[in-house]
């Protein structure tokens, strides 16, 4: 007798103990185990395959694989939540190719060719060439602005920070500049280098949204020579010029005037239809309210010859987001479905400036004001050149930056269920790369929807055809996307809505 009371006491603290933690939810854990290492591989293998040519926008590699997840997304049983299109399940994103053509400034009757000596950044066409008054505006601050009437006419800038240069560009816009000309580099051979690396950029077509829109103001990049012979004068005392004015001299440019000036723009326009590709899965008592998951699916197509497959950036965020919907999915069946609902989508021409987000932000299926946030998926499947704690780990950008709730949510679900090292890097304002800019998160972030972005940094491979499957780190990946997974369960399924509490 006492030898059976024994076993069953055993018996009874061996399941006592064999219980997950009461923090544990049980549900997540059985629905997480169905995002598995052979069926990311299985998608990836032929999302990154030479046969969808890298999947460039617009071209047929792009379409392919459109198609291939939108099939996936139909035999889940999600819904196509988009009306008016040849399907529901595609968003129709109109874009243009914007490709220079005869671009050049002259000064003083001296041509400057673009691309050969200058570098045009912008659009439009002039119909032959146009005048302009030029006025020096030093560093194009605020506090420049204020100083100068410059409503119709052209400014030079010299500032080697590009958030500068964002600034001048946006208060140009508002004050109706008609050009800016920006000095780039400290010497000749600093904008060599620049136009070096970047010259094919500049000329190579550019893609946009096509939509009606202000006016930018454009942008002609300039060497420091070009610069002085412009105000017909050196370079060290433009240099001069702004340095008296930061100690506080009146109007240390009035003595800089422009020689006369006048360009061309020519440029030719092509346009094109790519597809975002969405599948909705209804809540239930707090449906109304979404949570979005998003990848990019896109790629850069083939150059040279060489096909960049992109199994990286970003068909491992591609694929993690259709396995998650997937468990998503079973949950629904099994009669787990999530409260709020949830919107699988994965996005086109990230590469070419985040357009696809971008458009959907701008003609969203559902209202911004019930989307709760969104988590973005872009390269978890690698380790990059880094010398970080741990390998197990991946980045998380913008987790704080709107939502304190957000950031905590995340923060117990790495700890209760994937124990990754949280790597915040890129989450620094002050970081290099403005990574929290840079994927298709932000156009979700600038809208006020608290977001995280998921990834795991550049390697030696990225952008490069060398970007292949078989060097994707498949458990690694897989443990990340389950974070994923975790951290979406408790955003459908918590009774409050996540709160805004930052700006």
């Amino acid at each position: 007798m006492k030898k059976s009371v024994y076993l069953i006491a055993i018996l009874y603290s061996g399941i006592i103990f064999s219980q997950p933690p009461s923090s544990v939810n049980s549900d997540a854990t059985k629905y997480a185990e169905t995002i598995t290492v052979a069926d990311l591989k299985e998608d990836l293998t032929i999302l990154a395959s030479d046969a969808l040519e890298g999947r460039e926008t617009g071209k047929r590699g792009q379409k392919m694989a459109a198609a291939y997840i939108k099939t996936h997304f139909e035999e889940l049983g999600l819904v196509g939540p988009v009306k008016g299109t040849g399907s529901p399940y595609y968003q129709n994103v109109p874009l243009k190719v914007v490709k220079p053509g005869e671009i050049y400034l002259m000064i003083n009757g001296v041509r400057l060719n673009n691309i050969d000596e200058v570098l045009y950044s912008g659009q439009g066409n002039t119909n032959g060439e146009v005048p302009t008054e030029v006025v020096f505006m030093g560093e194009g601050s605020e506090a420049d602005f204020e100083k100068n009437e410059v409503k119709g006419k052209s400014i030079l800038i010299y500032n080697t920070d590009r958030n500068g240069r964002v600034l001048a560009s946006k208060l140009a816009k508002e004050q109706g500049v008609q050009m800016i000309f920006s000095v780039r580099g400290s010497s000749d051979e600093e904008f060599k280098v620049f136009q070096t690396n970047f010259g094919n950029y500049f000329s190579s077509g550019t893609m946009k949204l096509d939509k009606d829109e202000r006016k930018e103001v454009g942008m002609f990049y300039l060497s420091p020579s070009v610069a002085a012979g412009m105000l017909n004068t050196s370079f060290d005392k433009i240099e001069k010029a702004i340095d008296a004015a930061k100690n506080g001299e009146k109007n240390p440019y009035k003595k800089l005037k422009s020689e006369k000036i006048g360009y061309q723009l020519d440029f030719e326009n092509k346009k094109i239809v790519s597809e975002n590709v969405l599948g909705f899965l209804e809540g239930t008592d707090l449906k109304e309210e979404v949570l979005v998951l998003t990848s990019h699916y896109d790629h850069v197509g083939i150059k040279n010859g060489e096909i960049y497959n992109g199994a990286d950036d970003d068909g491992s965020g591609t694929v993690a987001v259709m396995d998650i919907a997937e468990a998503f999915v079973k949950a629904k069946e099994d009669g787990k479905g999530p409260r709020r609902s949830i919107l699988f989508m994965t996005v086109t021409a990230e590469e070419k400036g985040l357009l696809g987000s971008e458009y959907y932000a701008d003609n969203p299926i559902f209202p911004l004001e019930n989307t709760v946030a969104n988590l973005n998926i872009d390269m978890i499947g690698r380790i990059d050149d880094r010398e970080l704690k741990s390998e197990n780990y991946v980045s998380l950008v913008g987790s704080d930056k709107l939502s304190t709730e957000l950031h905590a949510i995340s923060e117990k679900a790495n700890s209760t269920y994937t124990n990754l090292f949280l790597d915040y890097t890129y989450n620094d304002e002050g970081h290099p790369e403005r990574i929290y800019y840079r994927s298709d998160h932000w156009n979700f972030a600038k809208n006020g929807i608290p977001v995280i972005f998921y990834t795991t940094g550049s390697h030696p491979d990225y952008h490069k055809p060398t970007d292949t499957v078989e060097k994707i780190e498949f458990e690694l990946m897989t443990a990340r996307a389950k974070l994923v997974f975790y951290t979406a369960w408790e955003i459908v399924n918590r009774d409050g809505r996540l709160i805004v509490d930052k700006k």
